[in-house]
């Protein structure tokens, strides 16, 4: 998502809500049987602007793991045909920028206020390490409301 438009006020609590709910339909879209490791959202600074201004994004980081590497491909297949039909704008689909050129999917909400950056990482099979599918889920940059923050950022 971008920063360079102006940060609009926004409920803070509502902006975590959106995040929290956008990442349980992509859970939904993902139908598949397996772990997930979830710290909940909570509030980043966002860099385009100064500390001072006190304008942040919600960000909310999970996996799911536990689960075989040709089922999170399917996943990630799942991914690429449903979000559109949910509304979600596909902007990047191939390989990461990191050394291990990971697959990467990273889809804007419809309401343009949300980004979802999908990472598929397949271990060996005799790794102790399982694959997972990674996903963060982030707000576009806002200022909060009085006497909304959640108490996080």
């Amino acid at each position: 998502m971008s920063d360079e438009k102006k940060a609009e006020l926004r409920d803070e609590q509502r902006v975590k809500e959106s995040i929290e709910h956008a990442s349980s339909e992509i859970l939904g879209v993902m139908a598949v049987k397996g772990k997930v490791i979830e710290s909940g959202a909570f509030s980043v600074p966002c860099s385009s602007y100064d500390s001072d201004e006190k304008v942040h994004r919600m960000h909310h980081p999970w996996s799911i793991y536990d689960v075989s590497g040709e089922a999170l491909k399917g996943v990630m297949d799942r991914l690429r045909k449903e979000l559109p039909v949910k509304g979600w704008k596909i902007v990047k689909d191939g390989p990461d920028k990191s050394p291990a050129k990971v697959p990467q999917i990273v889809a804007n909400s419809p309401d343009g206020h949300m980004s979802a950056d999908l990472r598929l990482w397949i271990e060996p099979s005799e790794s102790e390490r399982s694959s997972m599918i990674e996903v963060t889920v982030v707000s576009d940059c806002f200022r909060s409301k009085p006497g909304t923050a959640v108490g996080n950022g």
